[in-house]
């Protein structure tokens, strides 16, 4: 359950940190590891959520789209010298909500479950409350 959150913790946050690595490489390598990142999550939740395959179709789907999305965003951000982190965290939050909610409609309530368990339903909370202190402040301004 939790190498679903730490690889998804690596897979995002890591993004940052692996940049000046990812100049040395071919954007052809890079791709590739995207899509070996997005797949090797698909078969952890797979095998954890016991994922029908017309399920594991949509999984990647959603994955592949709204991850490649985020990364382009990230992309776009800093080819605009965008250096506030809040931002980013912006970004991210709104795909990883996206994944989350799309998620619930392929995955049934005993899946959902378990996916929750596995520290989505926590994730949801952080989003939520970054998102309710960021319009606390927007509401004093």
């Amino acid at each position: 359950m939790k190498k679903i959150i730490t690889f998804m913790a690596v897979f995002l946050f890591g993004a940052s940190a692996v940049a000046f690595a990812q100049d040395q490489k071919t954007p052809e390598q890079r791709e590739k590891e995207f899509y070996e990142a997005i797949e090797k999550q698909v078969e952890t939740l797979e095998q954890q959520l016991d994922l029908e395959v017309w399920q594991v179709f949509y999984v990647d789907s959603i994955l592949t789209h709204d991850y490649k999305a985020m990364q382009e965003e990230f992309t776009d951000m800093s080819k605009a010298k965008m250096s506030n982190a809040d931002l980013f965290y912006d970004v991210q939050d709104k795909w990883m909500e996206q994944i989350y909610q799309s998620m619930r409609k392929v995955l049934n309530d005993e899946q959902w479950a378990q996916y929750e368990k596995t520290g989505a339903a926590r994730d949801k909370k952080a989003r939520d409350k970054r998102a309710a202190k960021k319009n606390n402040k927007a509401g004093k301004k």
